[in-house]
């Protein structure tokens, strides 16, 4: 594998662990991709929530939850360390701010389109950005954004399929349409973000995320153009992974046909483990009665089934009767719990077998008719 160069980080490992909230992400599980040579990524949502001790406005412990996260992943590690933020977060803002002032390596930023994302960095700052976008098109107007608005680009651009887990920026019809297919964007987006590369004399590496599960499939999307991957499902199921082990255990249990589809809250369809919390949902039997965070723009109170924040601490903490894991598509072919190290060198030893085997293929293909049954009598 080559390695990830994004803005002045040069990264060994071209692969960036994806950032999974509420809590499944964070500076353990980070810390430990990054030692590997990888991107270690901090989830932001819902740290106002676990981080509540600090104080008691959701807001507040969010920024200090996330400095506190930061810390605890630099004593851990001197590898890169990124930070997710979803655009459609009400604190979005504060955690950028936060991540910005804490010098965190990267941003990586989706759920929506952060196009005033360039307007928070400070001559000095050092973090790098990266949007999560679902289409070619999306790529382009982020580009052609902050390039007029703020005079820069993306220092990386992160194309997410629909076989991702958690929401998904797709309608539910697109799921399972080829058109929208992860092998089908990667192209598309490396075709516009090319035309930037070239005018602008800059690097923006293109990043595939959404159902890459082994060294196989990394190699595969790389060949599309890819510069790297972005993983999420498969650490969870390792000891270093910041859930509980009910959590880790649900991915292990999971059958293919217990990934579904769902409804969030947020407005958006999502990727999940079937529960029995979402079997009371789809009775009616789940309401909220209030909404004390505000944690998502986009959530709506009185229409909400649920707050979508507490089920995924609930399941974070291994209570599926009140919550539910978030998961990508291949979340049920896990079937024991690994470490991080072990994990990046099957990722490493795939590649290289997969690598291998195309090279015989295209020898043996090259060879002319007869040469193989001669060489062999």
């Amino acid at each position: 594998m080559n390695t990830l160069n994004i803005g002045d980080l040069s990264i060994p490992l071209p692969l960036i662990q994806g950032g999974m909230g509420v809590g499944v992400s964070l500076s353990g599980l980070a810390a430990a991709v990054a030692n590997e040579g990888g991107v270690g990524v901090i989830s932001s949502a819902g740290l106002g929530l676990l981080y509540k001790k600090f104080s008691n406005d959701f807001l507040e412990a969010s920024i200090l939850g996330l400095k506190e996260e930061l810390r605890k992943a630099r004593e851990k590690s001197s590898g890169v360390i990124g930070v997710n933020i979803m655009v459609a977060m009400s604190n979005f803002t504060d955690m950028v701010k936060t991540a910005i002032s804490e010098k965190a390596d990267i941003i990586f930023a989706g759920a929506g389109l952060p196009l005033d994302l360039p307007s928070f960095l400070k001559k000095d700052s050092v973090t790098k950005l990266a949007p999560i976008v679902s289409s070619g098109r999306a790529a382009k107007i982020i580009c052609e954004k902050w390039k007029k608005n703020y005079d820069y680009l993306p220092d990386a651009i992160v194309v997410e399929g629909p076989k991702a887990g958690g929401h998904l920026g797709f309608k539910p019809e697109q799921i399972e349409d080829e058109n929208y297919s992860l092998e089908k964007l990667i192209p598309e987006v490396v075709k516009e973000v090319k035309q930037f590369e070239e005018t602008y004399n800059k690097q923006i590496p293109v990043i595939a995320a959404g159902g890459i599960y082994t060294g196989e499939d990394i190699y595969n999307i790389m060949q599309l153009g890819a510069s790297g991957v972005q993983m999420g499902t498969r650490f969870v199921t390792t000891e270093e992974c910041d859930a509980s082990p009910e959590f880790k255990q649900s991915y292990i249990d999971a059958r293919s046909e217990d990934i579904e589809i769902i409804k969030s809250p947020v407005g958006m369809p999502g990727r999940a483990i079937t529960s029995n919390f979402l079997e009371k949902v789809k009775q009616g039997k789940r309401q909220p009665l209030q909404c004390p965070f505000q944690c998502i723009k986009t959530c709506e109170i009185s229409s909400s089934p649920y707050c979508i924040i507490t089920a995924l601490i609930s399941a974070l903490k291994g209570n599926f009767e009140k919550g539910y894991a978030f998961c990508g598509s291949n979340a049920f072919k896990a079937t024991s719990i690994t470490t991080v190290k072990e994990l990046v060198q099957n990722l490493i030893d795939e590649f290289k077998a997969t690598v291998k085997n195309k090279l015989e293929i295209s020898r043996r293909d090259s060879r002319p008719i007869g040469t193989e049954r001669n060489s062999n009598s």
